[in-house]
C-alpha cells in the first residue's frame, strides 16, 4: 500500500480516534488517506498551534498519544508551542508534518531554501521532543511509526515528530505491521529502600505528600488514592495535580507554591517529612529560599528521571522509579502496617484553612470576587468531565478555588505556561471524553486562539466557555504593580479587549455577560441550560483584582503577599 495509507491504518491500530489538522499542500496525501479510510475523524482546526494544543489535551486525558498534522514551513513551525507544552508536561503525542519532495530539498547546498516552504522542522523541534525524524526511505515508515508510539508512551512520556516528504507519502511499500515493541523494563525497587521509607512515614508526626503531574503520566492516580486512604497522610498538589484527590476528600490539603493556598504552604512549612511524587521541585513549588524549604525535614523524592532529583533542592533521598511500580511496591508494605490517623496534624491543617480562606485573600475589590466565582462555577458544573484552564491570574484562581470531584480532571499548560492553550485544548478534551467541558480563560488568552470559536460553533461542541475579562493582562500587570512602580505599558495602557459575548454570537454561540455578583447564580443556570450546546459566559472583573496569596520572593514559601513584601524580583534566584 501507499505510505499515506499505511500511516492511516497504523494510527487507527494504535487507538487514534481523532487527528487535529490544518490542511496544507504537503499533507494532502495524508489527509486524503485518513479521509478515505474513514476510521479516524479529522478535526479541522483554524491554526496549527491550536491543533497541537488539542492533541495535547487528548494525550493528557486518554493516555493514547494525541495526533496533530501540519504542512511544511509555517504550518510545521506553528506546531512548536504545542509540541513544547507536551514536552515540558510529559504528554504522549505524535506530530506529523509534511515536507517538500526529496528532490526539492537543499541538502548540503549552502543556501537557505530550495523548495517552496522548505524548512528544517526536525532541527527546530529536536530540543523539545523525545525524538524528531525526517523519513527519507519509505521502507523506514513502519518501524519509525512504531518507535514513535513506543517513545511517546514509555518512560517519561512526551512528543515525537515525524517529518515526511510529499513524494515519500505517495510511495508504495510492502511491509506488514511491525510487532509492537516490548514495554520498557521498569527499574527494580530496593526492598530496603521501601522499608526505610515506610519506617520514616510511620514515625513522622506531620508527614505530607507533594504530588505532581507525573501521577497522571504514570496512570497512577488510583494507586495514590489507595495509599493515602491507608496511611492517612495529607496531600498538597502542584498545578498539574489539583485533581488527584477530590475537593471534599478529608486529606486534600490544596494547591502548593507561588500562588498556592496560603494554608497549604503553611502546612508544608510545618511538615516533618515530605514525600514528593512525580513533581519537579522548581521555583514555583519551593520559592527562591530553597534552604527554608528543606530545613528540618526529610524529603523523599520519587521521579522516573534521575536528573530531576537534587537539581535545585539538595539532600533529597532519591527514589528513581516509575510511579506505578513504586506505589504498588509501597502498597504491598504499608497495607500490612497499622497507621496513625494523624488526627492532630489534620486538625492543625484544617485550622489553618479556617484562618486563611481563599475567598478573603483579595480585599476591597468591587464587583465579582474571582475566588468566590470559582467555587460557584464548580458547584454548578457537576456535568463537566474536564476543566480546561488557560494561563494567567484566572489559572491561579481556578487552582486555588475550584471544587473538583473525583471523576473530574483539570488540565492546563504547566511548564510551557502558554497563553491560548485553553480554547483549543477544550476541543481536544470534549472529543476525548464525549462529555461537556468547562473552559476557563482570561481576555488575553482568549484572544490568542479566538479563531477556534469557529471549530466549536461548527461542531456544536458542549464546551462551557468562561472568559474572565479584567481588560488587562492581569498577571503581568500585577508584576508591574509590584516591581515597576505601577507603570502598566502593554498590560493595561495601550491594551484592549473586545466584547467576547458579541464575538461568540458571530460564531453562532449563545452568550451572556455579567459584572454583578448577584447575577452569578442565574448566569450559571443559563450556561448549563442546554448541557450539550456550547455557551460563552463573559465575567467582568475589576482591573485591580490580583492573584493572592503569592510567595514573597526571597523569603520562605510560608511568607506570602499581600501581607509580606518581596525581597527580590521574581526569577532572580535559582
Amino acid at each position: 500500500m501507499r505510505v499515506a495509507d499505511y500511516i492511516a491504518h497504523a494510527l487507527h491500530q494504535h487507538g487514534v480516534a481523532y487527528i487535529y489538522e490544518v490542511i496544507g499542500g504537503m499533507i494532502t496525501r495524508l489527509v486524503d488517506a485518513v479521509y478515505q479510510q474513514g476510521k479516524i475523524q479529522l478535526i479541522s482546526m483554524h491554526h496549527e498551534q491550536a491543533a497541537a494544543f488539542a492533541a495535547d489535551a487528548t494525550g493528557r486525558i486518554t493516555g493514547i498519544p494525541g495526533v496533530a498534522m501540519a504542512t511544511s514551513g509555517p504550518g510545521a513551525i506553528n506546531l512548536l508551542t504545542g509540541i513544547g507544552s507536551c514536552y515540558f508536561d510529559s504528554v504522549p503525542s505524535i506530530f506529523i508534518t509534511g515536507q517538500v519532495n526529496r528532490n526539492e530539498q537543499k541538502g548540503a547546498r549552502p543556501i537557505r531554501q530550495l523548495g517552496f516552504q522548505e524548512t528544517d522542522i526536525v532541527a527546530l523541534a529536536a530540543p523539545i521532543t523525545k525524538a524528531a525524524w525526517q523519513i527519507i526511505d519509505p521502507n523506514q515508515v513502519p518501524q519509525k511509526l512504531e518507535e514513535a508510539f513506543h517513545l511517546a508512551t514509555s518512560g517519561r512520556c512526551g512528543p515525537v515528530l515525524l517529518d515526511i516528504p510529499m513524494d515519500v507519502q505517495g510511495e508504495e511499500i510492502n511491509a506488514p505491521m511491525p510487532l509492537k515493541q516490548k514495554a520498557e523494563e521498569l527499574l527494580a525497587l530496593s526492598g530496603e529502600l521501601i522499608k526505610d521509607l515506610t519506617l520514616h512515614l510511620s514515625k513522622a508526626k506531620k508527614p505530607l505528600i507533594l504530588v505532581g503531574g507525573g501521577i497522571h503520566s504514570a496512570d497512577a492516580v488510583q494507586l495514590l488514592r489507595q495509599f493515602v486512604n491507608i496511611t492517612q497522610i495529607p496531600v498538597v498538589s502542584s498545578l498539574l495535580a489539583i485533581d488527584t484527590l477530590s475537593y471534599s476528600h478529608p486529606l486534600h490539603v490544596g494547591f502548593l507554591g507561588t500562588y498556592g493556598n496560603r494554608w497549604a504552604n503553611l502546612a508544608l512549612g510545618r511538615a516533618d517529612l515530605i514525600l514528593v511524587l512525580g513533581s519537579r521541585l522548581d521555583i514555583r513549588q519551593t520559592g527562591s529560599d530553597v534552604a527554608a524549604f528543606k530545613a528540618g525535614r526529610n524529603i523523599y523524592h520519587v521521579d522516573i528521571e534521575k536528573n530531576e532529583i537534587n537539581s535545585r533542592v539538595s539532600e533529597c533521598i532519591p527514589i528513581i522509579s516509575h510511579l506505578r511500580p513504586f506505589l504498588i511496591a509501597l502498597l504491598s508494605v504499608v497495607s500490612q502496617e497499622k497507621w496513625d490517623s494523624h488526627k492532630n496534624w489534620i486538625s492543625e491543617i484544617q485550622e489553618l484553612r479556617r484562618q486563611w480562606p481563599d475567598t478573603r485573600e483579595i480585599q476591597n475589590i468591587p464587583g465579582i470576587n474571582p475566588n468566590v466565582f470559582m467555587h460557584e462555577l464548580s458547584r454548578s458544573s457537576k456535568l463537566a468531565s474536564v476543566f480546561v484552564v488557560d494561563v494567567g491570574n484566572h489559572q491561579m484562581w481556578a487552582a486555588q478555588s475550584l471544587e473538583l470531584n473525583e471523576n473530574q480532571r483539570l488540565i492546563t499548560s504547566g511548564g510551557m505556561g502558554a497563553m491560548g492553550f485553553a480554547l483549543p485544548a477544550a476541543v481536544g478534551a470534549t472529543h476525548s471524553t464525549g462529555r461537556p467541558v468547562v473552559m476557563i480563560t482570561g481576555d488575553g488568552g482568549m484572544q490568542l486562539n479566538i479563531q477556534e470559536l469557529e471549530t466549536i460553533g461548527y461542531h456544536k461542541l458542549p464546551i462551557k466557555m468562561v472568559v474572565l475579562n479584567n481588560k488587562s493582562l492581569g498577571m503581568v500587570r500585577q508584576f508591574q504593580q509590584s516591581y515597576f512602580s505601577g507603570r502598566y505599558p502593554a498590560t493595561f495602557w495601550g491594551y484592549s479587549t473586545p466584547d467576547f459575548s458579541m464575538v461568540a454570537r458571530a460564531y453562532r454561540i449563545e452568550s451572556l455577560t455579567i459584572s454583578d455578583k448577584k447575577a452569578i447564580p442565574e448566569a450559571l443556570e443559563k450556561t448549563w441550560m442546554n448541557p450539550r450546546e456550547p455557551f460563552l459566559l463573559q465575567v467582568i472583573l475589576d482591573v485591580n483584582a490580583n492573584a493572592y496569596p503569592k510567595i514573597s520572593f526571597g523569603k520562605p514559601i510560608t511568607e506570602m503577599e499581600p501581607f509580606i513584601k518581596s525581597l527580590d524580583m521574581e526569577g532572580t534566584k535559582a
